[in-house]
């Protein structure tokens, strides 16, 4: 398929603006149920979601749901616990970063921009796979731990958050689940493997929900976070992972990765204006420099797919 960016961009520029107001949903949910109950919720919302859109799609097509030849079906599965596991991981890590901060703290915004260091850290963990890295991209990496300074320290270490700290874990666990996805996905259906890692997630939370979190949901607590629930499970985890699909299939992967760090961004503007918090001018200066990072991190690829 022929690429076209500008196509690419503006389908992938979508799920960015829906992925940062989930921000907004998560930070909305946290008032009113825990984090495994979240977690729960919104994966297996978004794991029967995508399920109903392949039985459609496959019914269309007559293709069997999952593949009829035993190996390749085997390593879906096995993709799908382990992508699913890692997934469960870093979106628990995610939400209980989001659920502490206290009051009048921006954290839609930290959270946007602390999450996404995975966008440096992926290539920053390839030097374990023996892969060279370029300056530009040691420059992002250094570029990113300024702005995380400015964000998050600036006023000493008294300033920082226990939320930042589950964050910034938080980003390592994406990494860790992005190397892991792009290690299991080859050949694969990357929607149908999503199916059964969103389905693990939501398993492995469920069993914590069960243990830890039981007395703390009712039936009214779950009705008041029904609207968010539902926007991160249909929108955040179904509309716009398909709309990264589509979009992947035309913007090159450099841009794409470009138009997708745009999620940091559009989840310190969902808090600013829906969620009503205000940055301090060192937490702008923070986030503004840490995107800095992030863009820097995607342009040696996008030199060498130029080149080409």
């Amino acid at each position: 398929m022929a690429k076209n960016n500008l196509k690419g961009s503006i389908i992938l520029v979508t799920a960015a603006i829906i992925w940062g107001l989930a921000f907004v949903a998560q930070s909305s949910a946290a008032d009113t149920i825990p984090t495994f109950t979240i977690s729960f919720l919104r994966s297996y919302i978004a794991s029967a979601f995508l399920l109903l859109f392949v039985l459609i799609k496959d019914r269309k097509t007559k293709t069997p749901l999952f593949p009829t030849e035993k190996s390749e079906r085997k390593k879906l599965f096995l993709g799908g616990l382990i992508c699913g596991t890692a997934l469960c991981i870093a979106a628990n890590l995610q939400q209980f970063g989001i659920a502490i901060y206290p009051s009048g703290v921006a954290n839609e915004a930290r959270a946007g921009f602390l999450t996404a260091l995975y966008v440096i850290l992926v290539p920053v963990a390839s030097i374990f796979f023996k892969k060279k890295l370029s300056i530009t991209t040691w420059l992002a990496v250094v570029v990113a731990f300024v702005g995380i300074y400015i964000l998050c320290l600036s006023d000493g270490f008294h300033s920082i958050y226990f939320g930042d700290v589950l964050l910034f874990t938080c980003g390592i666990a994406f990494t860790v689940h992005i190397i892991t996805v792009d290690n299991f996905g080859k050949g694969l259906d990357g929607v149908k493997l999503s199916i059964l890692q969103f389905f693990v997630c939501g398993t492995i939370s469920l069993i914590f929900m069960l243990i830890f979190e039981l007395d703390e949901i009712s039936i009214k607590t779950l009705a008041d976070a029904a609207l968010p629930i539902l926007y991160l499970g249909i929108m955040s985890s179904g509309v716009a992972y398909t709309l990264q699909i589509i979009g992947q299939k035309y913007a090159e992967a450099a841009v794409a990765s470009i138009a997708m760090s745009l999620e940091s961004v559009f989840a310190a503007l969902g808090g600013w204006l829906i969620g009503g918090n205000s940055l301090e001018k060192h937490e702008i200066l923070g986030c503004t420099i840490m995107f800095v990072a992030i863009i820097l991190a995607q342009l040696s690829d996008l030199k060498i797919r130029i080149k080409k």
